[in-house]
């Protein structure tokens, strides 16, 4: 059954691979095709131990002359994004289906919940659906390397992948289908990988809603379909039209900290630009509407409001559309730079605008007898503005600490009240307490600030001015204390804002994740932000610095302490706590399955709320298209109701203490190396790709926060992207094995085998541990140390391997596995399918490497470089 789960997969990343295959052949020849197939088999060979197919191999890639450079790594980069699109394409094929390759996690947990040990009653499941509140929030993390024009053409082939299924297409059919694959895969062989251009903070928002436009636009109203009919099978009720578990928001465009390119006049311009997206959509549905709704019959509601008409649902739809048309005109002409009479009352801004008709309407053909009607197409676009409102996603705005500390000593320096980061936090909470307690202001009209103030002012100014609806919440990174949450709450009071906007201290740093608790209790104290934050709080964990800070093992056990902590004093303060996870898509930035993670927080830390993440090129994996988006959704939202419903166990005692006894050897290990090894800068910098990364065009951010700084400067993601370029993923398990064995060592194996069965967190964290030792490869390691690291710093890679290696083997004792990933088959054979084509690219990228410090830095040597990265980091995954 396992070889048959898997043929059509197999099948499928064949039948690509040969398109590929022939293109290449129609430009290239039958030589340069040759070329790339014999490396392919000697890769594969290498792969099993044949050291003379290695031989040949790099033999064969040393030679390649400049000119074949850049075809040659495009032929691997396509087959790896090819493989990508096959699996996905499997993970909602009729053929996987029928294997349940993915059951459904909805119905998995309603039947848990209903007939397992809870037997829960129906109605109290139903309460708590309505509870639900998940905000997925879309960043624009650099680790999307595939550009937008590629990323249509996949997805163009993921919908012949599916057609190809259908058993009753014609011959002509299946004709026309493989003529189509075929013309897509040409496409995409002469289209240019790589950009030309670093994207601007407005590239990568209109990235982020070309993902809702194409994908999550369907698959919302469908998820919500499929949901509701589940419900109604297990309760007899359907979902209401209300209920939305899941809605997005996004930092594109939002998120300034470290990025001088996004301003104020950037974010609105994003935020302008959400809304005209939005609302071509809504007329698009609208228009639908209007043709469908032709019916006469309509209760008195609706006749009072349209009076006597032939046809009063089209007389409604027409009205919203003539408003929806002239707030398309005034988009418009914001976005041309012009200033048109806003006059919001004739505009479609809130909400309630779209709402308050579209339900006249519903509950007309509900009272009418309409049901079959009022539960179609326009059921769909009810839940759709109850999910996306009137600008798609939310934006957050992000800005560090001290910026908005800087801004309010410059306004006391020149008040003449001395210099607030002079002051101790008493002093800067009593201050900034006064100021927000008192009616003038505090700035005056004609103060002239600097540069950088004046960007925060009218960031806030900005806020100020959009209707609250368009926003998300206001994260501060590098928060500390409260007089960090408390300097934003005054700058927003200073330019006006009318509303209270929810303000998220981010906990990034192991230290800062210990005091996170501490903060909040101290803010808790004060009645002046009690009244502010009206019994709700997100406070947002961060997981790519703190991993930075102290390495995965110690960070991940202060992220959950920090978690229980947070939960114990926000129910002391009668506080509704939401958490907030800053997770990457990497497992050095906490990424990894997402139902897993979400199952493996504290008890109680979840209660029906959560906020996380999504980044990069897992927006694309698990949103891109629609289906798969759907599966994604229905994760989600199964894992948020089991952890609510079915918390699980908190840990015993003994088992906290040992993981104390753990996180504490991890992080002295993993410092040991990053801090206080003097060759490991060196290392780095030779034995990884780190400093041609910062020339490879992909997000608007600088990669560093100082220009001048070392790896402590670095962000987390090109730190992380680095190290899986030359396959040793060291962040994502430095320190980690280490620990374990010590632990071992002392007797706790069995203590570590119960905690691995028994506490999700442990499990998780060994889990995570063991997927990325199985995409480690320490072989391709030590080749980019033999031809680009000086001989004396290869010690600390020899010890890096040994140290790689004693985690692999803990691991398994503690697992009790012959082999990693033995319990995960679909995750192994996935890394499986993809060897024979990164293996050759890692190759070509070390020789690519040491011809470019070595030699001229040639245009095509750069151009193949970049694209040995966007093959590299698509053949893993999940790599920022």
């Amino acid at each position: 059954m396992m070889a048959d789960m898997y043929a059509q997969l197999r099948a499928n990343v064949h039948l690509l691979g040969s398109v590929l295959g022939e293109t290449i052949f129609a430009e290239q020849g039958e030589e340069f095709l040759n070329r790339i197939e014999a490396v392919r088999k000697l890769s594969k060979a290498s792969r099993n131990g044949d050291d003379d197919a290695r031989g040949q191999m790099l033999a064969m890639l040393a030679e390649l002359p400049d000119h074949e450079l850049v075809p040659f790594a495009s032929a691997f980069n396509q087959f790896l994004n090819l493989a990508n699109i096959a699996e996905q394409h499997h993970s909602i094929s009729r053929n996987c289906d029928e294997l349940v390759c993915v059951p459904d996690p909805v119905e998995q947990l309603l039947n848990r919940l209903l007939k397992g040990k809870a037997k829960l009653e129906p109605q109290h499941i139903q309460a708590e659906l309505e509870k639900l509140d998940i905000d997925l929030v879309l960043t624009a993390h650099p680790t999307e390397i595939t550009r937008r024009t590629l990323i249509k053409k996949y997805t163009h082939l993921i919908d012949c992948l599916s057609e190809k299924e259908n058993p009753q297409l014609s011959r002509l059919e299946k004709k026309r289908n493989q003529l189509r694959i075929r013309q897509l895969v040409a496409q995409i062989w002469h289209t240019d990988e790589i950009r030309d251009q670093r994207p601007t903070p407005v590239d990568e928002a209109q990235w982020g809603m070309a993902t809702v436009e194409a994908s999550l636009w369907q698959a919302v109203p469908e998820f919500l379909r499929q949901l509701s009919e589940q419900i109604q099978e297990h309760t007899g009720a359907l979902l209401p039209p209300h209920v939305a578990p899941v809605k997005f928001s996004s930092w594109m465009g939002g998120d300034r900290d470290g990025n001088p390119n996004v301003t104020a006049a950037v974010t609105e311009e994003v935020l302008l630009r959400n809304r005209l997206t939005a609302t071509r959509l809504y007329l698009e549905e609208i228009n639908l509407l209007h043709s469908e709704l032709s019916m006469s019959r309509c209760d008195d509601a609706l006749r009072q409001e349209v009076g006597e008409v032939r046809e009063p649902y089209r007389v409604v739809l027409k009205d919203l559309k003539k408003r929806l048309q002239r707030t398309q005109e005034y988009l418009e002409q914001r976005l041309d730079g012009y200033a048109p009479d806003n006059r919001c009352n004739s505009l479609i801004w809130q909400r309630s605008d779209l709402l308050t008709p579209l339900e006249l309407i519903y509950h007309s053909l509900l009272n009418s007898g309409m049901h079959l009607i009022a539960n179609g197409s326009l059921l769909d676009t009810i839940r759709r503005v109850h999910c996306f409102g009137c600008t798609l996603v939310r934006v957050d705005i992000r800005q560090s600490s001290d910026r908005h500390a800087d801004a309010i000593a410059e306004a006391t320096r020149y008040l003449g009240l001395g210099d607030y980061n002079h002051w101790s936090e008493e002093e800067k909470q009593a201050f900034l307490l006064r100021e927000l307690s008192n009616r003038r202001p505090l700035l005056p009209h004609h103060w002239q600030a600097s540069e950088e103030t004046q960007e925060v002012l009218d960031t806030c100014r900005l806020v100020g001015e959009q209707s609250q609806e368009a926003l998300g919440s206001y994260v501060i990174s590098m928060a500390a204390a409260p007089s960090d949450v408390l300097a934003v709450a005054l700058l927003l009071k200073e330019c006006d804002c009318p509303f209270a906007l929810p303000i998220v201290p981010l906990f990034e740093t192991l230290s800062d994740l210990d005091n996170a608790a501490s903060v909040m209790q101290s803010l808790f104290t004060i009645d002046w932000y009690l009244g502010y934050c009206r019994g709700r709080q997100q406070v947002m964990i961060g997981y790519s610095d703190s991993a930075k800070d102290a390495g995965v093992m110690a960070a991940s056990w202060a992220q959950y302490r920090a978690q229980e902590a947070l939960v114990e004093i926000c129910r002391s303060a009668d506080v509704a706590l939401t958490l907030f996870h800053g997770r990457g898509g990497s497992i050095g930035r906490g990424g990894g399955p997402a139902h897993q993670a979400i199952l493996s927080q504290p008890p109680g830390s979840v209660d029906s709320r959560l906020r996380v993440t999504e980044q990069g090129e897992m927006i694309r994996f698990k949103f891109g298209v629609p289906q798969v988006a759907v599966q994604s959704l229905a994760l989600y939202t199964s894992a948020v109701l089991e952890a609510t419903l079915l918390p699980p166990p908190a840990p015993k005692p003994e088992w906290r203490a040992l993981f104390d006894e753990i996180a504490a050897t991890s992080v002295e290990a993993y410092r040991e190396i990053v801090w206080h090894d003097e060759d490991f800068v060196p290392y780095f910098r030779a034995a990884t790709p780190e400093q041609e990364l910062a020339a490879l065009p992909l997000g608007s951010r600088p990669a560093k926060r100082r220009a001048d700084g070392g790896v402590e400067s670095l962000r987390a993601i090109p730190w992380i992207f680095a190290w899986t370029q030359n396959r040793l993923n060291l962040p994502a398990w430095l320190g980690a094995g280490e620990a374990l064995k010590k632990a071992v060592e002392a007797g706790h194996r069995d203590t570590m085998r119960e905690m691995f069965k028994q506490w999700p967190l442990f499990s998780t964290r060994l889990s995570m541990l063991e997927m990325v030792y199985a995409k480690a490869e320490p072989n391709l390691a030590r080749y980019y140390e033999q031809i680009l690291v000086p001989s004396t710093l290869h010690p600390l890679g020899e010890e890096l391997r040994q140290r790689l290696q004693t985690g692999i083997d803990c691991i398994l004792d503690l697992t009790q596995e012959q082999s990693l990933m033995e319990l995960t088959p679909w995750s192994k054979e996935s890394v499986a399918l993809r060897h024979p084509y990164i293996d050759p690219l890692n190759f070509l990228q070390a020789e690519l490497l040491r011809r470019c410090r070595k030699e001229n830095d040639s245009a095509e040597l750069q151009q193949a470089l970049m694209i040995t990265i966007a093959g590299i980091a698509a053949g893993l995954r999940n790599t920022g």
